[in-house]
């Protein structure tokens, strides 16, 4: 198949690429290189540079693709914050402008990448997909209003629809920001100089880490799913985890003397978001595989980055 991967040199998208490229798919990517690194791209992959709002490109890239992998966006919460507006312009306009494009040219199938942060704080754990979201940030509400887009337009159009809502993916490779950085990296980061991990709030809110293979393996298995037009769907592991205990999880790990401190300066997030993947298993056939344990050790040894000075 041919396929085209946007945002497709980031952190979930090139992982992506390279697996679709390594079971024989023909593959493009496209990044605007916001936030994107086009080496961690198999050389099979086909790179182009560009904005998902470009039309044009896009008419150009999606000629005799099968399927489009959105995964274009601006992902942190706390910027999002800052720069609502942006925000919108890229995950929702640039979804819109993505899905004009496919229209035009034809393509059968989307397949978005959304986000567990639509829920913000549910009243129960696990988290179904039949709960109301609740979003909590700008972050959340674009990738809501992408969803609502993609499955009204792709029911308007033909085209057939997937969402999944992927909860807090980390693995070898993610970004470590100046500000607003993922906390598994961020971790890492500050356990190996022995500086003091930071934990906004009290460190009990719960989340849902996901290895980034696992996310992959979902993201693949949808490709050829049957019976899932218009389906939004849950990728997490399933189970929930507290930011004190990653904490703890990731201090032993590397063997650290970092202290652990806590600051309310910055807003701690909601209190809990577990994952019910049971559609998940019933639709794609999807099984998480990787503990978090399992993941932290695997984060730990192959990121060339967690080298103890």
């Amino acid at each position: 198949m041919r396929i085209l991967v946007t945002g497709g040199a980031g952190f979930l998208g090139s992982a992506l690429a390279n697996a679709l490229v390594a079971e024989g798919h023909e593959v493009l990517a496209l990044d605007d290189l916001s936030a994107g690194d086009p080496t961690r791209l198999d050389a099979r992959v086909l790179f182009h540079r560009g904005e998902i709002a470009n039309r044009p490109k896009l008419w150009t890239l999606l000629q005799g693709v099968d399927c489009v992998y959105h995964l274009a966006a601006r992902v942190l919460v706390a910027e999002s914050v800052l720069y609502p507006r942006e925000y919108n312009e890229v995950n929702v306009g640039g979804t819109v402008a993505l899905l004009e494009a496919i229209r035009d040219v034809g393509v059968p199938r989307l397949i978005l990448t959304s986000s567990g942060a639509i829920y913000g704080a549910p009243m129960a754990l696990p988290v179904p997909e039949t709960t109301p979201p609740r979003p909590q940030s700008p972050y959340a509400v674009s990738k809501l209003s992408a969803e609502y887009y993609v499955h009204t337009l792709g029911a308007l159009w033909s085209v057939t629809t997937v969402a999944l809502r992927i909860f807090n993916a980390y693995g070898p490779g993610q970004p470590l920001l100046p500000a607003h950085s993922p906390v598994v990296p961020r971790f890492m980061h500050q356990a190996l100089g022995d500086g003091s991990l930071v934990i906004f709030g009290d460190g009990r809110q719960l989340r849902d880490f996901v290895y980034i293979t696992d996310v992959v393996r979902a993201l693949v298995a949808t490709l050829n799913a049957d019976n899932v037009n218009g389906s939004t769907i849950n990728i997490g592991s399933g189970v929930a985890t507290s930011i004190n205990d990653l904490a703890k999880h990731i201090l032993a790990l590397t063997g650290s003397n970092s202290n652990i401190l806590y600051s309310q300066a910055e807003n701690g997030g909601v209190s809990g978001l577990q994952a019910d993947v049971s559609l998940a298993q019933r639709l794609i056939g999807y099984e998480p595989r990787i503990t978090l344990q399992e993941g932290l050790v695997r984060t730990f040894t192959e990121d060339p980055r967690f080298v103890r000075k």
